[in-house]
């Protein structure tokens, strides 16, 4: 495959495209090839990534979005439509991770902002993004999960049921606009080495350490693997592929115990 090929000719919305993820998943599509609108929540964020992908010869503009206001995700996509001429392609990476507590201890505040960003939000991008979609001939809209929409995780009831959430709204989404040439896919990513992690653990091997062995890999996964994965989500390489749930976890939800590793 030529370098640039493999998103040539798509324009995507990336939502949390200031973040490590989102940020890792929009330098990628440009990388291949696609125009990018990079949203978040703090548009300083957004720009920096824009910025970044500019420099490196690719096409994105930055816009400062919040997925639970309608207004808001219209926008997004309107302008997607506007700047590069259609849009193609949804990457819905925008999420809130409320704080640990039981259903006694977490307040309905954090439990509602929690589903609101990660599902409601979801649902009003795609709302706006599918008519342009259509429009364009068909693409693709990718949901980042998680592998805690699999598994159950003490004190984590909110992010869990959330992911779970969002694999069912894709598989929803998939079939009611496979008419339509969209698909529709989520992805599920297990421990990621993020600033979030790098804040508890203090170095990534250091988090490697603590969460490496429940991982069939022992490792915990990087942004860029995420967005590997979402680009081949969004190209023709997975043409035939909807509805699914790609879990990028390391082999988390492979086993249950904790794997000690020779060397």
């Amino acid at each position: 495959m030529k370098p640039q090929s493999l998103l040539a000719g798509r324009v995507a919305i990336v939502t949390g495209g200031g973040g490590e993820i989102g940020g890792a998943i929009a330098r990628r599509f440009a990388a291949d090839g696609a125009s990018v609108l990079v949203t978040d929540l703090k548009l300083e964020a957004a720009e920096k990534v824009a910025a970044e992908i500019r420099a490196a010869n690719g096409k994105a503009q930055a816009l400062a979005v919040d997925v639970t206001k309608p207004d808001d995700c219209k926008r997004a996509s309107d302008t997607a439509a506007k700047v590069f001429g259609k849009l193609t392609t949804l990457v819905n990476a925008a999420g809130a991770t409320a704080p640990d507590g039981t259903v006694e201890t977490l307040s309905f505040e954090d439990w509602d902002l929690t589903l609101r960003v990660n599902l409601s939000g979801m649902f009003l991008m795609c709302k706006y993004a599918m008519p342009h979609i259509r429009a364009s001939g068909g693409g693709a809209v990718v949901n980042i999960a998680s592998s805690h929409g699999h598994i159950g995780v003490a004190t984590r009831c909110a992010y869990g049921a959330s992911k779970a959430g969002v694999m069912q709204f894709t598989k929803v989404l998939a079939i009611d606009y496979g008419p339509d040439n969209i698909r529709a896919n989520s992805i599920s990513p297990g421990p990621i080495n993020t600033q979030r992690v790098l804040r508890k653990y203090g170095t990534r091997e250091k988090a490697n350490a603590a969460r490496g062995p429940g991982q069939v890999l022992g490792r915990t996964g990087t942004p860029e693997e995420v967005a590997a994965t979402a680009a081949y989500l969004a190209s023709d390489e997975s043409s035939f592929m909807t509805g699914t749930d790609l879990l990028l976890d390391g082999g988390q939800t492979a086993f249950k115990g904790t794997m000690v590793h020779r060397g």
